[in-house]
């Protein structure tokens, strides 16, 4: 009896170390030294974005055509939109055409916030007391020189009058030279877009290479256009290279001269910019999106 125990236990024994020898042997077996890939999530990153500053400047009065349908003359004028304030540069001579030509660009005269006067000849200011009859809820910036009678008499209009000396901002993002020129004194406009300066001038007096240095000195960015008359229908074709070259020189990358630059300076700008040069007249939209950088 006492055998037969002993042969139970064993075999006891003996099928429990089979059951342990299995299920060993049918474990998986590791691997050693693999690691599996770290996955990196990156976080996400609320950006914050701001709308771009892409002024779009309209020549609504010229002595070039561009656009059929819309009158010129002597003198120049743009609307500058797109920005905080609605910016009239100059009036032209005329107020009738001035009116007409505003008129068929579908422009609002309401709309008009600010207006800037580059300087006191007729061809830039004689088309603003016709405007001020429409809308009269304007400020006009002019420079602290004009005469005492023609500021009263925008007063007398009903505008708000703002007297320039210096530079100074206008609304966010544009501003003006301030007063420039030992003779005939003039400002002129800055655009401080995202690809660079925009300068508008009027008559460009005190020079357009003066003015485009003014404006790079003030701001110390890149000048992106140089744009409106440029003065130069009585210059020799020397006195023109020079000053091309002058504004090469400072890096100007686009040109558009109109009104008062002549046709010789035109062509010849055209000749040397190339693709950098627009023609420009009354009617034409520049964009800054449509500009070479």
């Amino acid at each position: 009896m006492k055998k037969f125990h002993i042969i139970m236990l064993a075999i006891f024994f003996v099928a429990i170390g089979l059951i342990i020898f299995f299920r060993i042997i049918n474990m998986p077996t590791p691997v050693l030294n693999k690691k599996e890939p770290a996955t990196f999530i990156q976080p996400k990153v609320e950006v914050a974005t701001s709308s771009a500053f892409m002024p779009r400047v309209t020549i609504v009065y010229d002595n070039y055509p561009y656009q059929e349908g819309l009158l010129s003359g002597w003198g120049f004028s743009c609307l500058i939109e797109g920005i905080e304030k609605t910016i009239l540069f100059d009036t032209g001579t005329d107020g009738s055409i001035l009116l007409a030509n505003l008129d068929q660009l579908g422009i609002n005269l309401g709309k008009i916030d600010i207006v800037v006067l580059s300087h006191i000849h007729g061809d830039h200011t004689g088309g603003l007391f016709t405007l001020l009859e429409q809308n009269k809820e304007v400020e006009v910036y002019l420079l602290e020189s004009f005469p005492n009678s023609f500021k009263e008499q925008v007063r007398q209009a009903g505008a708000n009058l703002v007297e320039v000396d210096k530079s100074r901002e206008i609304c966010p993002r544009a501003h003006t030279t301030g007063e420039l020129g030992a003779g005939i004194k003039e400002q002129a406009l800055v655009l401080d877009t995202d690809m660079g300066l925009i300068v508008i001038t009027g008559c460009a007096h005190p020079g357009v290479v003066e003015i485009a240095t003014q404006a790079k000195e003030l701001f110390s960015k890149d000048l992106l256009l140089v744009m409106g008359g440029f003065h130069l229908f009585s210059t020799s074709e020397k006195g023109i290279e020079d000053i091309i070259a002058d504004l090469q020189k400072l890096g100007v990358a686009n040109v558009a001269p109109c009104h008062c630059s002549g046709d010789k300076a035109r062509q010849m700008f055209k000749d040397v910019f190339k693709d950098h040069y627009l023609k420009v007249g009354v009617g034409r939209v520049i964009k800054v999106d449509d500009l070479i950088p």
